[in-house]
């Protein structure tokens, strides 16, 4: 079985989808440099494309199962998702909601001060 067996499965991915993962890119970089502007877009379209990552990593191990590599397909498929990454860092974060933590406001009225604690 040659190593490079999932990176060959990683480019047919990309072939036979070549316009959702075109347009996933875009969305990834884009979600790269504004998270939380990017967030939902990224969800929307990540969904899809793990869809289609998870369908061709089962294809890649099922034949190792068939040709005798059972022991080897946890590997595979880990080789197979680390080229995923290095392509898409940012992909473990689809379907991860972020929380934006907006800064508390403090009444117009309140007086805010720091109490002296004497110690004896």
């Amino acid at each position: 079985m040659s190593s490079t067996r999932y990176k060959e499965a990683y480019e047919q991915m990309l072939h036979d989808n070549k316009d959702l993962f075109d347009d996933f890119q875009r969305v990834h970089d884009a979600y790269a440099l504004n998270e939380a502007q990017n967030q939902d877009e990224f969800n929307e379209k990540g969904k899809i494309v793990m869809g289609i990552i998870r369908k061709y990593e089962d294809i890649l191990c099922k034949r190792s199962e068939v040709n005798g590599f059972s022991d080897y397909t946890s590997k595979l498929a880990e080789k197979f998702q680390n080229e995923v990454r290095k392509h898409f860092p940012k992909i473990d974060q689809v379907g991860i909601k972020r929380m934006i933590m907006k800064p508390v406001e403090k009444p117009a009225n309140a007086s805010f001060g720091i109490r002296k604690i004497n110690f004896k």
